[in-house]
């Protein structure tokens, strides 16, 4: 019967998505219907060239990131973990920073600097979280979410000294940036956060049965012969790869990778199995709908939409605090 009243959800839950992503292109400060799209060159090239990219881009960054922070809920046991918890979001938002102040506008293989800045300062975050927790002979999920908040100010504040002592333009770009957006142009970036979202979601999906595992703890997940410490890694290091290419493409946007797998585990399922695709449609979904009412609701100008998910995800956290059983 749960199999059943689940295989309902997740279907209505594809009508949804799909519903989403064929609306949302046209949908803006102007609606655009799909008869100016055929009679119009203009209004099918803001369509092509505009909308369409962007609402994709939304859509893999939107999975991306629940999908990681379904990732870091699961390894640390914790329902307040998510992408921002190691502090990899502030690490890849600092390389980033980097970048801009020094004027690194380039590519390198196809890949743009910033892009390399990225997961550079997101790598780096996560070999320091691995080091201060070998430093203390303890894996621990409490040890390596301890180092995790330590490095997250430690960027935090690193970011603050580079905007202090860029330039006055340069400082703005940073700031503007820091808030979230998806003003993009092309499939460019697209490409950049699909790439490693199609391989992020290949690895997390296939361990999905490990994670319910580690969610029973260790012990447990060792007598049924799962590798806790090589497990761990694997799905940190391509969750931080995975955060690193969506913070290059879209700078930090916040607290979906909280919101959705509660959300998920509310409706759908708690078991990872099909908690894992029933968050990787939501995330993906909900950013869009995000992106649509940000780049509408002030029109003619654009909300970023990092604010708007931090106003929604701010009361939301709240809830989670106050709730009895958070894990449902």
């Amino acid at each position: 019967m749960m199999n059943n009243h689940f295989s309902v959800r997740f279907f209505l839950l594809i009508i949804f998505s799909l519903s989403v992503l064929l609306l949302a292109p046209f949908t803006g400060m102007e609606f655009i219907s799909i008869g100016d799209v055929i009679n119009d060159p203009f209004s099918k090239k803001i369509i092509l060239s505009i909308r369409l990219p962007r609402v994709l881009t939304a859509f893999c960054a939107g999975a991306g990131l629940a999908l990681s922070g379904m990732v870091f809920q699961a390894i640390f046991r914790n329902p307040m973990a998510d992408p921002f918890t190691l502090g990899v979001a502030s690490g890849a938002s600092c390389g980033a920073a980097l970048t801009i102040i020094y004027g690194l506008s380039g590519t390198i293989l196809g890949i743009s600097y910033m892009t390399l800045g990225a997961f550079a300062g997101s790598f780096v975050s996560i070999l320091l979280v691995f080091g201060l927790s070998k430093l203390k002979n303890d894996f621990a999920p409490v040890i390596m979410l301890l180092a995790g908040i330590a490095v997250s100010f430690l960027f935090s504040s690193s970011l603050m000294f580079i905007q202090y002592i860029s330039s006055f333009r340069d400082s703005f770009h940073i700031i503007r940036w820091l808030m979230g957006g998806l003003d993009i142009f092309g499939y460019e970036p697209l490409i950049t956060i699909f790439i490693f979202l199609s391989f992020g979601a290949i690895v997390i999906l296939s361990k999905l049965i490990e994670l319910d595992h580690i969610m029973t703890g260790d012990d447990i997940a060792l007598s049924r012969g799962v590798n806790i410490t090589k497990t761990r890694y694997v799905l940190l290091s391509v969750s931080t790869l995975l955060i690193g290419s969506i913070v290059s493409v879209c700078g930090p946007i916040g607290f979906v990778g909280l919101m959705i797998p509660h959300i998920c585990r509310m409706i759908f399922a708690s078991n990872h199995t099909k908690l894992g695709p029933s968050v990787f449609l939501l995330g993906g979904t909900f950013l869009v709908i995000c992106d649509t009412f940000a780049r509408t609701i002030i029109a003619p100008s654009e909300l970023p939409v990092g604010i708007l998910t931090s106003m929604l995800g701010a009361p939301f956290f709240l809830w989670l605090l106050l709730r009895k059983n958070v894990w449902y």
